[in-house]
């Protein structure tokens, strides 16, 4: 079984929302579970009630995912970490034992500039931001696992 953290600032949206959709692909495997995802921040700030709304539009819970401090995680031995924006990969704690870093930045759906998207609200931010999160762990894990997962 392969381990996966997921990385951002704050570890209230896009590593949460990463973790449920890795964890999700992985799980939907046709050999059962081939992962288990964690997702941690640089400064967590817990978990966004719009991230939790949104994941559940799409039919994953993550009610009780928690915020975590990357620094808990130091000791395991991960396959892949994964960090989800630029402050993350900047500022990532040194984990002796990756097998592989992992860099794919998404916009904070929490701070959507106005003028780069008028009109646009939170809710909306949000459900845009896990869409192109979605589709990057469906392919992570079909890539990294060698696995097909349903749309």
């Amino acid at each position: 079984m392969k381990k996966i953290l997921v990385l951002c600032t704050g570890n209230s949206a896009r590593s949460q929302l990463a973790q449920g959709y890795l964890q999700y692909f992985a799980d939907m495997s046709d050999h059962g579970a081939q992962a288990e995802v964690l997702s941690a921040g640089v400064n967590p700030k817990g978990v966004n009630p719009l991230a939790i709304q949104v994941m559940a539009e799409d039919g994953i819970d993550i009610s009780h995912h928690t915020s975590n401090h990357a620094d808990e995680y130091v000791h395991i031995p991960f396959d892949y970490v994964i960090t989800v924006c630029d402050n993350a990969r900047e500022q990532c704690p040194f984990f002796p034992t990756v097998g592989e870093r992992i860099h794919q930045s998404f916009p904070d759906p929490g701070h959507t500039a106005s003028a780069d998207r008028p009109g646009e609200d939170a809710l909306t931010s949000f459900r845009r931001v896990r869409d192109l999160i979605k589709t990057h762990s469906q392919e992570f894990i079909a890539s990294r696992l060698g696995e097909a997962v349903p749309q």
